[in-house]
């Protein structure tokens, strides 16, 4: 049976913040192009598998502002969540296991393939 964990409503707050902060980053890379600077498109069929990708005209300066600012608050919360006072409180054996279970008491559900 694992074991339940009393964690302080700011860690909890911090780790649900953090999944959200992550989805949304993940969501805007997958609609940008695939190239922050413009490239042209390339196909490549010599290696193990073809590679092919379109031409891309690059990230907006306002789309490379909106990446930078959600991977910085990424960073800031991810500092939180691990350095927070409450890991002093586990003990080094439980701390794994305390970890993931903060991890998947905020997490989102899944979202399926589109």
């Amino acid at each position: 049976m694992a074991a339940t964990y009393d964690f302080p409503s700011d860690l909890l707050a911090g780790q649900e913040e953090l999944h959200q902060v992550r989805a949304e980053l993940l969501d805007l890379l997958k609609r940008l192009p695939w190239s922050v600077e413009p490239l042209d498109g390339f196909s490549d069929d010599t290696s193990w598998r073809r590679i092919e990708r379109p031409a891309s005209p690059g990230w907006s300066p306002d789309e490379q502002a909106e990446v930078e600012k959600l991977r910085a608050r990424e960073r800031e919360l991810a500092v939180f969540v691990t350095c927070h006072r409450f890991w002093t409180e586990i003990t080094a054996p439980q701390k794994v296991d305390a970890r993931m279970t903060l991890k998947h008491s905020a997490a989102p559900p899944p979202q399926p393939p589109p």
